[in-house]
């Protein structure tokens, strides 16, 4: 067997990603408990309100005003999906979509020729901290799809599959399967002009569980020329083929054959993205993701124009207020509401 390791680097606060990939961020923040008004009971002084990333007291208010967040800011030519492990998220858009998600929801945005949104993260918990932990991964999309019409799209909790193994000695691992066949659980589609939606490029998006001294062999790739990467973010340590590799780290890995991999002390945690590469030119200038210069250029003039739609929104940064359940309101005016709590709840 080959060494399984090809690469291994350390996690800062925007991880490297690799083609299909562009961009991924773990955001961990423990918020204090709320002020009534979704925003944190705390002196925000010393902090650079509109560009706080400072993580002063283990969370940054990002680039909200009063409740943390991102306001709206437009995207065009790839796609965000965002992970949400533990607290809320509010979703407003130019499309007219809104969502209230979290504990383990999934929201999967295709830009595609222009959105706006906001992602925004009321603090809806008075009496006690609101902790709120996300990925949001950046997936670039094919030239001939990067014009489409944006699509937003939810992949709801319960929906998520998940691939448990248990050992004679008790020990588990647990696979969370947002995209990407695996073991026989099909997770919910992803958006119809994804890279991920076709059936050849091999993308996967997985997070793994492994308790202290599990042991599970990462299945072999479909493609011959697919990338995975390995995240360990969480934990102390994971065996790969025999490397043992600390976290916070990335871990390029061959994936032509089965890879075993053995959760450290206290066990571990891990994200995996894999995919084919679209193999194109990616020219990126803040929010726009294009294949050239040119494009990118046009995409200024575009937004500038037409705002890709404009903004339905009364504020820059809206939320759904203090008593909304988990719903989602989608462009063709349909409506998901979700009926199981989830304030509070950790999908860790």
């Amino acid at each position: 067997m080959t060494d399984p390791v090809l690469q291994v680097v350390p996690l800062g606060f925007q991880w490297p990603t690799i083609d299909p990939f562009l961009f991924c961020v773990h955001h961990d923040d423990a918020f204090p408990a709320g002020d009534g008004a979704l925003g944190p009971a705390a002196d925000l002084a010393g902090r650079d309100l509109g560009q706080d990333f400072s993580s002063l007291d283990g969370w940054s208010m990002y680039h909200g005003q009063h409740v943390p967040g991102f306001p709206q800011h437009p995207h065009r030519g790839f796609e965000t999906v965002t992970i949400v492990r533990t607290g809320v998220i509010d979703h407003s858009d130019s499309l007219g979509a809104a969502a209230r998600f979290g504990g383990g929801d999934v929201q999967w945005l295709t830009a595609g020729g222009g959105i706006v949104h906001s992602e925004m993260f009321p603090l809806l918990n008075d009496d006690e901290p609101n902790p709120t932990e996300l990925f949001q991964i950046w997936m670039n999309l094919p030239a001939s799809d990067k014009m489409v019409e944006p699509h937003f799209a939810m992949l709801w909790n319960s929906d998520i599959p998940r691939h448990v193994v248990t050992d004679d000695a008790g020990r588990t691992t647990t696979v969370t399967v947002v995209a990407g066949e695996l073991a026989g659980l099909v997770p919910p589609p992803p958006p119809p002009h994804s890279w991920a939606s076709r059936p050849d490029t091999d993308v996967a998006i997985w997070l793994l569980r492994l308790d202290e001294g599990a042991t599970w062999d990462l299945p072999p790739a479909a493609g011959a020329d697919t990338v995975r990467t390995l995240y360990v973010f969480e934990g102390s340590s994971l065996d790969i083929g025999g490397h043992v590799v600390d976290a916070p780290s990335g871990v390029v890995v061959a994936c032509n054959e089965p890879v075993a991999i053995t959760g450290g002390p206290g066990g571990v945690e891990c994200l995996v993205l894999q995919g084919r590469p679209i193999a194109e030119p990616v020219e990126q200038y803040g929010p726009f993701v294009m294949n050239t210069r040119a494009e990118i250029q046009q995409a200024f003039e575009d937004y500038r124009r037409t705002g890709f739609g404009g903004w339905p929104w009364p504020t820059d940064d809206p939320n759904h207020g203090a008593d909304r359940g988990r719903f989602a309101r989608h462009a063709d005016g349909s409506v998901d509401e979700i009926p199981e709590t989830f304030v509070g709840a950790d999908a860790r």
